[in-house]
């Protein structure tokens, strides 16, 4: 068994639903602290913050991950229990295996074997743990980079190890992602029995053609990098349950996933225009989850391209597809940020899954980034 298997097995059988811990940042401040990673705690209410970093000097180059997991879904579900960790078929099965536990063990094992070969290495190397990515995400990175930034702790290099390979580890880097914003929309009308319309107001009913409008506008085209911004409805409720009821209100929820060629500004103006076209009376809450972000072709790129190839033998397509990440809250300090982890297929699904190969491939790759900027 490799270290890098056995260190994802122990982190596998750690509970750590989000926004639990459940002793995956003990477990890795111990193994690093024996390299001479400073282990400080930022953690802010429910959730478990880790900030390891080796050296003082510029540049700093960061892994970051989240140690909490999203929940198993039905148990009666899985083919074994999703936190006993099981080989199978060159696979190992368990929650987290792929999102994004392999991720931590391969970039945990890859410093190890850098620093043992390069104890004298050039700059400073950190880890950045959160147990709250799978979740709100209000109390994990965001806050950990408000820290750094206060104290003028500027990152160079981030690299997010994410699960972002599609058919082969390796074959795509995450370079960017779209921003996500949340809309919450109540609309108002007035209750009554549906035999006697003229004396009630159905929110559903006026809100119809807004809906429409909505749906269909052409929020922009994207661009070279971004597909273009798409609005997507995620829920409607309205109604007592009652069959003759006209309800009194109704809620919508939707989100927006949109491109550098839009901001939240934007958004917002756009959306209540559209809104108000039709009269009715509604009320509006917005939730920034992340604005869009994208690295430019620099050191990190080409050192994280060139490594793929040393390990791999291919070219890696640079892409900006996917959901958000914690990567959102340390491009804006002007850090070049990307992602790049195992396959992406079995994520948050049950049976979740890595390849062994895979989970070594992956370690080889970022000790060689390591050895490409660092060494």
């Amino acid at each position: 068994m490799t270290e890098t298997l056995s260190l994802l097995e122990e982190l596998i059988r750690r509970e750590s639903v989000t926004p639990n811990d459940a002793g995956c940042q003990d477990l890795l401040a111990e193994r690093l602290g024996k390299l001479g990673f400073n282990d400080e705690r930022l953690n802010f209410a429910d959730t478990q913050n880790l900030w390891l970093r080796r050296g003082s000097e510029p540049p700093l180059f960061v892994f970051l991950g989240h140690t909490d997991v999203v929940p198993t879904g039905p148990l009666a579900a899985w083919d074994s229990p999703p936190f006993e960790p099981t080989l199978r078929d060159g696979k190992l099965y368990g929650r987290g295996a792929a999102d994004m536990k392999g991720g931590i063990a391969a970039f945990v094992t890859a410093v190890e074997r850098f620093i043992a070969q390069y104890p004298q290495h050039k700059g400073s190397i950190a880890v950045m743990m959160t147990s709250d990515e799978e979740g709100a995400a209000t109390h994990g990175v965001v806050k950990v980079v408000e820290v750094l930034e206060g104290r003028n702790e500027k990152i160079d290099w981030c690299l997010v190890g994410e699960p972002s390979s599609d058919k082969t580890v390796g074959d795509v880097i995450r370079v960017g992602r779209r921003g996500s914003l949340c809309a919450k929309l109540t609309v108002f009308g007035i209750q009554g029995h549906v035999a006697y319309p003229e004396l009630a107001e159905n929110p559903i009913h006026t809100f119809a053609p807004a809906l429409k409008d909505l749906t269909e506008e052409v929020w922009d085209h994207g661009n070279r990098f971004f597909p273009p911004t798409r609005l997507q409805v995620s829920n409607i409720n309205a109604g007592t349950g009652a069959e003759n009821i006209i309800p009194g209100q109704a809620e919508v929820q939707f989100n927006l996933r949109f491109c550098t060629e839009l901001d939240e500004a934007t958004i917002k103006a756009r959306t209540q225009a559209i809104l108000d076209k039709y009269g009715f009376k509604y009320d509006l809450q917005w939730r920034l989850s992340g604005n869009p972000f994208l690295t430019a072709r620099g050191e990190l790129i080409d050192a994280t391209h060139a490594a793929i190839e040393t390990v791999c033998g291919f070219q890696a397509q640079d892409d900006t597809g996917g959901g958000t990440s914690d990567g959102r809250f340390v491009a804006p300090t002007g850090a070049q940020v990307i992602e790049l982890g195992p396959l992406n297929a079995s994520i948050h699904k049950v049976n979740e899954h890595i390849g062994l190969g895979d989970l070594e491939t992956l370690s080889r790759i970022y000790q060689q980034i390591l050895v490409n900027l660092l060494a």
